[in-house]
């Protein structure tokens, strides 16, 4: 199907052509109880679809299919596991207007961020199946010359994989491709407003090739009644999450009780820095692209926007005039760029922050009032003089809204975007090269944008420090985390 072809009308075919059970072992199966949930349309609070519920006993199967299949997928040669993932590249790339059009379905976002989404989930499995073949490990003659040491590795063992619903592909290949790469069986599971996408990489990796077992999938509504038991019983080694610092520390404690392997991508709340000897056009450029990705519902979008109180007024001026210019609507609709939050709940949050922040004196530059009608719409909308009492200077907005503070220095400037109990990324604009590095060292975040409004790329590895997160997905070092380093001791007498 052409990307013209595919309209509104044509989202119930590729809805219904897409399975909607788990997938235990191989094969696609109903819940235990057969319960199902709803999956809605945000850009009409309609129902899509049901897909399965699982119950904690179809968690457990998910759970021992996996690890029934650990020794099959760790016997895989590199070449092999590197295969799989490529053919399953290629068939991304072949149907991606129709996951485009399923991903707007069920997420909302426009259909050419969809597009994009597709491509960018398809780069981990041909980034990781480069990866699989590099795994090395290392040789070494002891200090005192009377042994040899031989360090290799291998499989951490079975995965469980907790995806969020704002990129419902990428954040699934994200941890499937090093999974996969490194030989361990998985147990996924993703977010219950958006199972669809997963639904249909999940049969892309089993017409790839992939061995039975090799990947289960769990779609459900009670997360933590399913999860909790399979993090306890000790068969799983290995947990990568990718969600709220709230749900992150649940999980972790879980976790310590059997002491499992822990990949956390945390929340976010990222400064994004202008100064007066900045590009405007080139910082609001990047402040649209790192605020207006995905409608502003990522980890990654600029939450807390800095400007030099020199330049502040302009800025505000020429940010707003842009986002005024984005067109607003379904995101099957043509030259649609903002399309619709995930639910009731997010728009009402949103609503509530701008509120807030107006509240306590901020002024509305454009926008600040939900649009109103069926489905979940916000326009873009920009603050200024929004203080730091405002709860969207704390809270994660994950919405098209930009506050802009003023600052007067670079100390100033450090001191505002370190003041959060978060760290994944930040964004600085300037043409001082000296500035850049002394900001990009002195800020507290685990990826910096340097005169950049997009950071994430799989050839990096994308984390955060403090509250935001452990560990590092994509980039070289993404398939260590999936994998254990062993060290074997070889006596050599003199």
């Amino acid at each position: 199907m052409s990307s013209s072809q595919t309209t509104q009308s044509a989202r119930p075919a590729l809805v219904d052509a897409v399975p909607k059970d788990l997938f235990i072992g191989g094969s696609w199966q109903q819940a235990t109880s057969g319960k199902t949930f709803d999956v809605l349309d945000p850009a009409t609070g309609e129902v899509l679809c049901a897909v399965a519920d699982a119950s904690p006993e179809d968690g457990r199967r998910a759970l021992d299919a996996a690890v029934a299949a650990q020794p099959a997928m760790a016997a895989l040669s590199p070449r092999q596991r590197a295969d799989i993932l490529t053919r399953a590249f290629d068939l991304l790339h072949q149907r991606i207007d129709d996951l485009a059009a399923l991903m707007t379905a069920e997420m909302g976002k426009p259909l050419a961020e969809a597009r994009g989404e597709i491509v960018y989930a398809a780069e981990f499995l041909r980034h990781f199946a480069g990866e699989a073949v590099r795994i090395d490990g290392g040789f070494q003659v002891s200090p005192a010359g009377d042994a040899r040491f031989l360090i290799t590795k291998q499989p951490v063992g079975v995965a469980l994989l907790i995806t969020p619903w704002n990129f419902p592909m990428a954040m699934g290949t994200r941890k499937l491709g090093p999974a996969i790469a490194a030989g361990c069986a998985s147990v996924i599971k993703p977010a219950p407003q958006t199972p669809l996408s997963m639904l249909a990489l999940i049969d892309i990796l089993r017409e790839a090739g992939l061995p039975d077992g090799g990947v289960n999938l769990i779609t459900c509504t009670d997360a933590g009644g399913v999860l909790e038991p399979m993090i306890r019983s000790g068969l799983a080694r290995k947990l990568s999450f990718t969600g709220s610092t709230k749900v992150g520390r649940i999980l972790l404690e879980q976790c310590a009780e059997k002491v499992l392997r822990t990949s956390m991508e945390l929340g976010g709340n990222a400064p994004f820095l202008v100064f007066d000897d900045a590009d405007l056009d080139e910082a609001v450029t990047g402040a649209v692209q790192a605020k207006m990705r995905n409608m502003g519902e990522a980890c990654t979008a600029a939450n807390r926007i800095y400007v030099q109180s020199g330049v502040i007024d302009e800025f505000g001026r020429r940010l707003a005039a842009r986002m005024a210019e984005l067109t607003v609507g379904p995101g099957t609709g043509d030259g649609v760029q903002v399309g619709p939050l995930i639910d009731a709940a997010a728009l009402t949050k949103v609503t509530e922050l701008v509120q807030d922040a107006v509240d306590r004196g901020a002024s509305v530059l454009t926008g600040g009032v939900p649009l109103g009608g069926r489905g979940y719409f916000y326009p873009p909308t920009v603050l200024s003089g929004v203080p730091r009492e405002a709860r969207m200077s704390d809270e994660e907005i994950f919405g098209p809204v930009a506050p802009l503070t003023p600052f007067e220095d670079e100390d100033d400037a450090v001191a505002l975007a370190n003041d959060t109990e978060f760290g994944l990324v930040s964004y600085v604009f300037t043409n001082d090269l000296r500035r850049a590095l002394r900001m990009a060292e002195r800020i507290e975040s685990g990826m910096v944008g340097l005169n950049q409004g997009v950071v994430s790329n799989p050839a990096a590895p994308f984390g955060g420090v403090k509250q935001s997160g452990l560990g590092r997905e994509g980039g070289a070092i993404g398939i260590d985390e999936f994998l254990e380093t062993k060290y074997i001791g070889i006596a050599m007498p003199k």
